[in-house]
Formats: structure tokens, C-alpha cells, sequence
């Protein structure tokens, strides 16, 4: 590697680390750091929920799954989002206290 791509590594780690150390101010318990002290709309929660489940290893595995098995397990995918919506609402009625 050269002198600039060892410069931009560096500067990219040191301001992700900065970053981090300034988001971690608020947390002071464990609840606050996997909640985020509850504060998160419950749209961000929803993204993040599909995010997971349309994760690298679905994306790996839907061209061999299609290939055995034919296109039927794609209409899964399709009612992904409303279940997303329902589980973030359910989530947000439930867990408020």
C-alpha cells in the first residue's frame, strides 16, 4: 500500500473512533446502548429490522434457492415490509415502559 492509502486508513479509523466516542456520551447503562435510550423513531427501527433480514446471506442464497426450487419462495418477500411495519409497531406499544 502506498503512503496515501495508509493516510486515508488511519484518518478514516480515527474519525470513526471519534465518532463512536462521541455518540457513547449519552449511554450510561446497558439499556441505554441496546435502545438507544429509546429514542429512535420507530421508522429507523423498522430500516434497520429489514436491514438484518435482507442481510448478505440472503442475497447469497436467493439465486441457488431459485435455482432448485423456482421462483415461488420470492412472494415471501413481498409481504416482508407490512410484517416489518407490524412488528416495529408492536414493538413500540409494548416496550414503552
Amino acid at each position: 500500500m502506498s503512503s496515501l492509502d495508509w493516510i486515508v486508513l488511519v484518518v478514516t479509523l480515527l474519525v470513526i473512533i471519534t465518532y463512536g466516542l462521541y455518540k457513547s456520551r449519552t449511554t450510561r447503562n446497558l439499556e441505554g446502548y441496546f435502545l438507544s435510550n429509546r429514542s429512535l423513531p420507530w421508522g429507523l427501527v423498522l430500516l434497520s429490522i429489514m436491514g438484518t433480514q435482507a442481510s448478505a446471506i440472503t442475497f447469497l442464497s436467493a439465486p441457488g434457492q431459485a435455482y432448485t426450487e423456482g421462483m415461488g419462495f420470492v412472494q415471501y418477500y413481498f409481504g416482508l415490509p407490512l410484517a416489518m411495519i407490524v412488528i416495529s409497531i408492536f414493538l413500540f406499544l409494548f416496550t414503552e415502559g
